[in-house]
């Protein structure tokens, strides 16, 4: 494996913690063969809800993102691998639950657009602004596993 995988930002959002379904989101994820390189359970503030979703300030659905992000804690998480951001996306599903694959994450656990269960970064750049809103350098562990050379060309 590189020097520096791709590392991405995962939330398993208020209503994935409060279905019991965070478990589920690390498992698929896990299965994939990407690293889970930093895990907590943060209840976010307004503060940084608005940091987070500053992309979309302005538009009609702004506060209703952040009132729903800040209802109930999230499980934030940082991935690693070749291809992390790509490899999270498919695994989540489309953003509507409706068009979403079965077995994705959103294709078999969701229902609405608004209550999705999962966020991932949309892209390296994206992931990397993200992972530094959620974790400090010094909680993110990059290891290696003996199993690699059975995922990773």
């Amino acid at each position: 494996m590189s020097q520096n995988p791709e590392r991405t930002l995962v939330l398993a959002k208020p209503d994935a913690v409060q279905r019991g379904l965070a478990g589920e989101i690390i498992t698929r994820l896990e299965r994939t063969g990407l690293r889970l390189v930093g895990l907590k359970l943060v209840h976010i503030d307004t503060a940084l809800a608005r940091k987070h979703y500053a992309v979309h300030q302005g538009k009609p659905f702004f506060d209703g993102l952040v009132k729903f992000i800040t209802s109930s804690p999230v499980v934030a998480m940082v991935w690693e691998g070749p291809r992390a951001v790509e490899i999270v996306r498919k695994t989540m599903g489309a953003t509507d639950p409706a068009k979403s694959a079965p077995g994705s994450l959103r294709g078999d656990f969701g229902l609405t657009i608004g209550m999705n269960l999962v966020h991932g970064s949309d892209a390296p750049e994206t992931a990397a602004k993200e992972i530094s809103l959620f974790f400090k350098p010094n909680e993110l562990v990059s290891y290696k596993r003996d199993i690699e050379r059975w995922i990773v060309e």
